[in-house]
């Protein structure tokens, strides 16, 4: 619904950016800067009855006036695809992804998405940037399982976007690889960008590229594959698949940094297994909540593909 509000700016404000102003006010207005500065451009809020612009800073002792107007639906269809919910409340909704799920519509992917999914579920969305949409703030590859959270508000927008940014956000993850991991548990630290050639690709880079840092712990190891565990302390497109193919063990399953050899695991005694996909799953996401700030953990449990492989590889794959 619309609404209006009448703010009276206090001494103290003086020499502030209305735009700053108004985006640190909290829960009250829960507006962000963009946002305000959207509303301003439209006119929709001012200053003793004036329209102003963003950088206007205040005098103290102004009456601010805000309009703010119903949010805009978004174009994409609502679909009646069936989620798994970890978690819900007003504020974000936490999901368990199915590997073969996009998260967000693209060019390949116009629908069945994430999006389209949380758009038929979530009845109570306020919208972000005056859109009603859920706010997605990091994202699984289409192959990749597991936990994920979608925001329903600026405010929790906001929260957990700066988290993620601050890289407050706990982020553990399963993978299957090929190989035998020299070390027990360690630290691949290598910057990563896109790849010269292939722009679909991400790579590691030693010039071009943004710091990227991945903690892994062999968790179980098998005849030439291991399970590792895997916790990132940045977010890098790809950034598990792209550190582990450069360590040299690739996921398994993984098609583009996987090797020729990536939809088979042999035994060695000639029995094998189709692998269907990246064995790749999130298992563990844990945040503070943007309204509360008490820190929450959810799990998603192993996939039934994962679980698979996993029994083949200990009856048919055993370390010597």
């Amino acid at each position: 619904m619309s609404k209006e509000m009448t703010i009276q700016t206090p001494p103290e404000a003086q020499g502030k950016r209305i735009d700053l102003f108004l985006a640190q006010r909290g829960p009250e207005l829960a507006l962000s800067r963009s946002r305000v500065q959207e509303l301003m451009a439209g006119g929709l809020i001012t200053i003793d009855g004036e329209r102003v612009k963003a950088s206007r800073k205040l005098q103290g002792s102004e009456t601010i006036r805000i309009f703010i107007p119903d949010v805009r639906p978004l174009a994409l269809q609502p679909d009646p695809i069936p989620l798994n919910i970890l978690y819900e409340d007003a504020d974000l909704v936490v999901v368990d992804k199915p590997a073969g799920m996009v998260v967000h519509p693209a060019p390949g992917n116009p629908d069945r998405t994430l999006v389209n999914a949380l758009l038929h579920h979530c009845r109570d969305l306020s919208g972000i940037g005056g859109v009603e949409r859920p706010g997605i703030v990091h994202r699984l590859d289409k192959d990749t399982s597991g936990v994920m959270v979608a925001v329903k508000t600026d405010t929790a927008h906001r929260s957990l976007s700066r988290q993620m940014k601050s890289r407050s956000v706990r982020k553990l993850y399963l993978a299957i690889v090929r190989g035998a991991v020299a070390r027990d548990a360690g630290v691949i630290e290598a910057p990563i960008g896109r790849h010269e050639r292939h722009r679909k690709r991400m790579a590691v880079h030693t010039a071009r590229g943004r710091e990227a840092r991945t903690l892994f712990e062999v968790l179980e190891r098998f005849a030439g594959y291991d399970l590792l565990s895997l916790q990132l302390k940045t977010g890098r497109t790809h950034q598990i698949r792209v550190h582990l193919a450069h360590l040299g063990h690739p996921i398994v399953g993984d098609p583009v940094y996987g090797g020729r050899h990536f939809a088979e695991i042999g035994g060695p005694d000639a029995a094998k297994i189709q692998v269907p996909r990246q064995m790749l799953h999130a298992r563990l996401l844990g945040f503070r909540h943007p309204r509360t700030e008490a820190f929450m953990e959810f799990e998603a449990p192993l996939p039934e593909d994962l679980q698979r492989v996993l029994q083949f590889l200990r009856e048919n794959c055993p370390q010597h």
